[in-house]
């Protein structure tokens, strides 16, 4: 009887450790360089935090240093993953383990900049939709530069983009846009799963509620250039030459239509007048280590009648417009260590936008990998990111001067 007593004492023991286990997370705070950050409530000496409490993060630079990001990571596919905000104070949710932290960056890369964050264009499922706005302080009238970020269309959102908008604000010649979508599939936590239709969708509904409001933060609506790196590289090289595909038709849901619905159309324009409006206004495309042929594609959609067509509707290689009748411009850039997008896939793209008669340039960039345009708060990212993302965003800078400032 003693022995049984003692078995059921240690089963439940063993199971108390095992809910405990499962009701609280490990939690950590990365060191802090140039600044400092506070927690409440403070995190206990065993790092285990209860599920479901609210961290409040409170970042504070050094003298001559600006907050960069408050952030948490988690375990991801790409080691660690980043959700983060340019400002301070900024709420956790501890539901998994995660390690929280603090980045700052020299007040002078900042200073120029007037920055306006999540703004939220539409809510077509669980998740807000949003963008966030780098203008030049004094901005009037420029060019709009928007930024489409990557993450294999399951992760990131627009934050990983804001080095490349700090560094194309810089001169003072462009407006910089950085946008968020719907991640594809139930990675948002909707039921019903997000195709790449929608995410297309998102990509044109942003841009449409950028044109409406650009002249808000001194932009041009009229004069629009597109980039974006990965998976967006992928949805700006779409939204360089497909916008002709705006519609309401539907995606796939009549045989040989395929049509893209905005997420987001102002009350006062038709779908006919916004894909007119669109398409008269994106003037350029920087597409960086994206995917464009329809065999490296997904269209993510569960409909039985979904079929390869599917795919090349979603394909910028199989919808350039031919130069005599939308000119777009690009310029493309890969790294030449680059172990995701080959050499060979972008060149096919090269080609068929020459024989398409549009003007293209293709830069390969020596010894780089891919995401060399992302930002994080890791060392390692931003030393590549000042390695080779500064200089080449720069070269990306001169094309879009060619376009939207030419030379007499």
């Amino acid at each position: 009887m003693q022995k049984s007593f003692i078995f059921i004492v240690l089963i439940l023991s063993t199971c108390s450790g095992i809910l405990q286990a499962q009701n609280t997370f490990s939690v950590s705070v990365n060191e802090v360089k140039n600044g400092k950050i506070k927690v409440e409530p403070a995190i206990p000496d065993d790092g285990k935090v209860p599920k479901g409490t609210v961290l409040t993060l409170t970042a504070e630079p050094d003298n001559n240093y600006a907050i960069d990001a408050v952030y948490y990571s988690v375990n991801g596919m790409w080691g660690d993953m980043y959700l983060e905000c340019m400002a301070s104070p900024f709420e956790v949710v501890i539901d998994q383990d995660k390690k929280l932290g603090a980045s700052f960056i020299e007040k002078e890369e900042v200073d120029h900049l007037e920055v306006t964050q999540n703004i939220v264009y539409a809510k077509p499922g669980v998740k807000e939709l949003k963008y966030d706005v780098f203008a030049p302080k004094g901005a009037r009238n420029l060019p709009c530069i928007i930024i489409i970020h990557g993450g294999g269309w399951i992760w990131n959102t627009e934050d990983i983009m804001r080095g490349m908008a700090r560094e194309l604000t810089k001169s003072g010649k462009y407006v910089v846009f950085s946008i968020d979508y719907r991640w594809a599939g139930n990675r948002d936590g909707d039921k019903v799963g997000n195709t790449m239709a929608d995410i297309i969708g998102d990509v044109f509904g942003a841009i449409a509620h950028i044109m409406e409001h650009a002249a808000d933060y001194g932009g041009d609506p009229t004069r629009i250039a597109v980039t974006g790196d990965s998976a967006g590289g992928h949805l700006s090289a779409v939204a360089g030459t497909m916008p002709n595909k705006i519609g309401d038709g539907g995606f796939g849901e009549t045989e040989g239509v395929f049509e893209f619905m905005p997420s987001y159309i102002p009350e006062n324009k038709t779908v006919d007048q916004l894909r007119t409006e669109m398409m008269a206004a994106i003037k350029a495309a920087a597409p960086s280590y994206g995917v464009f042929g329809s065999d490296l594609l997904n269209h993510y959609s569960e409909d039985p009648k979904a079929n390869d067509s599917w795919k090349e509707a979603i394909a910028p290689l199989s919808n350039i417009p031919n130069a005599e009748e939308r000119k777009i411009p690009h310029y493309l850039t890969r790294g030449t260590k680059d172990g995701l997008i080959t050499d060979e896939a972008v060149k096919r793209y090269v080609d068929a936008l020459v024989e398409a008669g549009q003007r293209v340039q293709y830069v390969q960039v020596g010894g780089a990998g891919h995401a060399f345009f992302d930002w994080k708060p890791d060392d390692n990212t931003k030393a590549t990111f000042k390695k080779y993302g500064i200089y080449y965003i720069n070269e990306m800078e001169t094309f879009f001067n060619s376009v939207f400032y030419p030379k007499n």
